[in-house]
Formats: C-alpha cells, sequence, structure tokens
C-alpha cells in the first residue's frame, strides 16, 4: 500500500432530517419504557388518589360549613392533577441518571445528531407520559363533583400537557449532571414536595400570611395550578363568595393575572429550562 493509498472514511452528517428522528425515537423509547412498567404507572397514581380521597374528605369534614354548595374534594382535584403530573414528569427525567449508569447515555451523545434534539424528544417523552397519567386521574372527575364536559377536559388536557412539559425540562436539567440514582432521588424529593405544597394544590390561595403568599407566588408549579382550578370553577354553580375564598386567581400587588399571563409563565419558563437542559447536555460526557 502506497502512500497516495488512501481510504476514504464516510461520516454520517447530522442535519434536520436526523435531528427530527432523534427526537422521534427518543419518545418512541419513552413511551415504550412507560408501557412496559406497570408497576410505576400504578405506583405514580398512588399518592394522588390517597390524596384527593383520604385527605380531601378528612379536610372536607371540617370546612364543609365554611364552603356550602362545593366538596373540598373538587377544589383539590386540579391539585392532584399538578401532583401526578409533577411526579410522572420528574421520574421519566429520572432514566437520563439510569442510562448514564448503563452506558446507554454515551451512545446517543455520540450519535450524528444535536444534543437539542435528544433533550427535546425526552421532554416530549415525558410530557406525553405524565399527561396520559393525568388523564387517568381526570376519568375520577364525576366521583368529586367535577363535570364531564368536553371543553372542561380538552382545556385540562393542554394545561397539563405544559405543565408536565415544563417539569420534564427541569428534571431533565436536573439529571444532566447527576451520576447516581440515589442523588437524584434525592434532589428530586427535595423540590418536589415544597412546590407542590405551596402550589395551592391543598389549600386556597386567598388570605394567606404575607410570607406565605410570597412563597406561592414565586412558585412556577402555582402558575400551572390555578389556570386549571379556573377551568374547573368555570364549570361549577357555587356563590360568589365559596368563588372568592376558594378560586381567588395569582394576585400581583392587588391585581390578579390574567390566566393567559399564568400559561405564558409557564410556557416561557418551560422555554428557558429546556435551553438550559441542552446546554448542559452540550457539556456532558
Amino acid at each position: 500500500m502506497t502512500v497516495t493509498d488512501v481510504v476514504r472514511v464516510a461520516l454520517p452528517r447530522g442535519g434536520s432530517s436526523h435531528d427530527v428522528r432523534a427526537v422521534r425515537v427518543v419518545l418512541h423509547r419513552e413511551m415504550l419504557r412507560f408501557v412496559n412498567d406497570r408497576t410505576r404507572m400504578v405506583s405514580s397514581l398512588v399518592q394522588p388518589v390517597l390524596m384527593l380521597f383520604v385527605l380531601g374528605t378528612g379536610i372536607g369534614s371540617l370546612v364543609r360549613s365554611s364552603i356550602p354548595g362545593i366538596d373540598f374534594r373538587t377544589f383539590m382535584f386540579p391539585g392532584m392533577i399538578a401532583m401526578t403530573v409533577i411526579t410522572t414528569g420528574m421520574f421519566s427525567a429520572a432514566s437520563i441518571v439510569w442510562d448514564r449508569e448503563f452506558g446507554f447515555l454515551r451512545e446517543m451523545l455520540v450519535a450524528p445528531v444535536g444534543r437539542g434534539a435528544i433533550v427535546l424528544g425526552k421532554c416530549l417523552g415525558g410530557a406525553i407520559v405524565a399527561t396520559v397519567q393525568g388523564v387517568i386521574i381526570l376519568a375520577l372527575a364525576g366521583v368529586v363533583g367535577v363535570p364531564y364536559a368536553p371543553g372542561l377536559l380538552l382545556t385540562l388536557v393542554g394545561e397539563m400537557f405544559l405543565a408536565a412539559f415544563t417539569i420534564t425540562a427541569f428534571g431533565t436539567l436536573l439529571a444532566a449532571r447527576m451520576k447516581s440514582m440515589q442523588s437524584f432521588f434525592g434532589v428530586m424529593q427535595m423540590a418536589i414536595m415544597p412546590m407542590v405544597f405551596l402550589s395551592g394544590a391543598m389549600f386556597p390561595l386567598a388570605n394567606l400570611p404575607s410570607w406565605l403568599h410570597v412563597l406561592t407566588t414565586v412558585n412556577p408549579l402555582t402558575y400551572a395550578v390555578d389556570p386549571m382550578r379556573h377551568a374547573v370553577f368555570g364549570y361549577l354553580s357555587v356563590s360568589p363568595q365559596v368563588d372568592a375564598a376558594l378560586n381567588p386567581g395569582i394576585v400581583w400587588f392587588g391585581w390578579r393575572l390574567p390566566i393567559g399571563l399564568e400559561l405564558g409563565v409557564v410556557a416561557v419558563l418551560a422555554a428557558v429550562l429546556l435551553g438550559f437542559a441542552i446546554s448542559q447536555f452540550k457539556r456532558a460526557e
């Protein structure tokens, strides 16, 4: 073999078509993982169902006289949907750490596709899985006095998907640098519990102490729970007093935010978190 005998090696070129295919492949993998893991499917539903029917019934028996005409579980229902979505979305992001431990993540990162496509596929897959879980809880609406109105159901599904995508992007950002499942789950629990408790999922946002009002206002999950509750209360017949007590909305300096602005906050946060997650993956091994 002479010096001039050079063997040409053709390297696969990336491109938009490869990126779109990568998004589909990662999304499909997330769906297959969810369908084949029935234990995860059931366990993620246990906590919100217990909170709704046990905690909701217990608290409802104490406050029944102060909120006539409505079951307290009806008030908690949007919050339990949000809890299902946030838990499932974070668990979907946890698979990144699992893939890193077993070497599959490295194989994806060396593929001739943009890492943004991998992250987007992961977030879309996690959002769809979390939305499916939320729809299962949504099927219980009639049991707690929420009507099965098509407009309401479609609105809630759309809001669930937006919240699910945001929380999955947040979980993906956290998982991008985590080296072990133990570390990720420790951080996940530290993040999830305050977000759920400070979102208004279990108590009304009206008449809170000033320090608690500030915490609920800066909590991103509040802006996902409130539109769901507003949608539900739009289909209920309750007195203005009860509506003001249980559905006061999010207030900034005496101004109640429009629902469109609340959803806009969640959408902007989703884009920002997705951008940071992609940035972290570009710096990953």
